[in-house]
């Protein structure tokens, strides 16, 4: 199972490896459903993506919620979507 080096924005300089097919697939499926600001909030991006996955990696959405956090992270660490300060937590691309 081939791996992939994700950064985490919470923590710099710090990276971690996991699954590339799995982070392949939520990176396409969250980049294709998030608009630029305002932006989802993150129970409406754990619908969203659902639609988008491959079923044969996330069965019945299996996981995602953890992938999809996973997959902001990393990108907010490359500057390719940004969180907006409001409450709830929307996320937006850049």
């Amino acid at each position: 199972m081939p791996k992939i080096a994700v950064e985490n924005v919470i923590q710099p300089g710090k990276s971690y490896n996991v699954d590339a097919d799995k982070y392949g697939d939520m990176r396409l499926a969250l980049l294709k459903i998030l608009p630029p600001a305002p932006g989802l909030t993150v129970a409406e991006i754990g619908q969203a993506v659902l639609p988008h996955l491959s079923p044969d990696l996330f069965p019945n959405g299996e996981k995602a919620g953890w992938w999809i956090k996973c997959v902001q992270l990393d990108l907010e660490a490359k500057g390719l979507i940004q969180r907006d300060k409001s409450s709830p937590l929307r996320l937006a691309k850049v």
